[in-house]
């Protein structure tokens, strides 16, 4: 009975349809898929990945090459080659969804962005590539409280800045270019957040 019983859960095995994930771009034109779990997941900081999603940084779900199919609109999908960093980066031609990074050092390998996947790939992104290239304007899971007037929007409160006592003679012969932040009368409140932020 044991040595069936083994046999049947290899032959399940063996023969039990392989699980897997779709995805696909914003317009639904280009619809993928892989066999699930993925190989890994990562947080990519890295400018070139920046740039390409126009985003803080991506999240990638890397899949072995033979394990994705891409279900419909092959014909739609664009390349776009970068001779510096040998890599390839694949874009849908109807909306501009990003959607295949390949790099040379790893032919066998396909990193997809994990925002095109509605289900769960196996793999969580714990994983941070270029983690020195992050920008300082990223968020980096600070607290957050609701925004007042503005229903479902919450923001990060600024840190809080001491501010120097000055005397009678001092703020009277304070330079009548500047306001009270120091900052110039040009500079109006609704030009951005406060000037201790780094730059974008």
């Amino acid at each position: 009975m044991k040595l069936e019983s083994l046999a049947a859960r290899v032959a399940q095995k063996v023969f039990a349809k392989p699980q897997s994930s779709s995805g696909q771009c914003l317009c639904g034109k280009v619809q993928f898929e892989i066999e699930t779990p993925a190989r890994w997941a990562w947080h990519d900081h890295s400018h070139a990945s920046r740039v390409a999603h126009g985003a803080a940084y991506a999240t990638y779900v890397g899949s072995w090459r033979k394990r994705l199919r891409v279900v419909a609109g092959a014909s739609t999908v664009k390349r776009f080659a970068d001779l510096q960093t040998a890599t390839t980066r694949s874009f849908c031609g109807s909306c501009g969804t990003p959607l295949f990074y390949e790099r040379a050092h790893s032919p066998h390998m396909v990193n997809i962005p994990r925002a095109l996947f509605a289900e769960r790939t196996g793999r969580e992104p714990r994983y941070h590539v270029a983690i020195v290239e992050r920008r300082d304007w990223a968020f980096t899971d600070a607290p957050l409280v609701p925004l007042p007037g503005f229903p479902g929007i919450v923001w990060e409160r600024p840190k809080s800045r001491t501010k120097k006592r000055t005397s009678a003679w001092q703020t009277t012969s304070r330079d009548a270019s500047h306001d009270d932040d120091g900052a110039s009368p040009n500079h109006s409140a609704g030009d951005g957040p406060t000037n201790n932020q780094g730059q974008a």
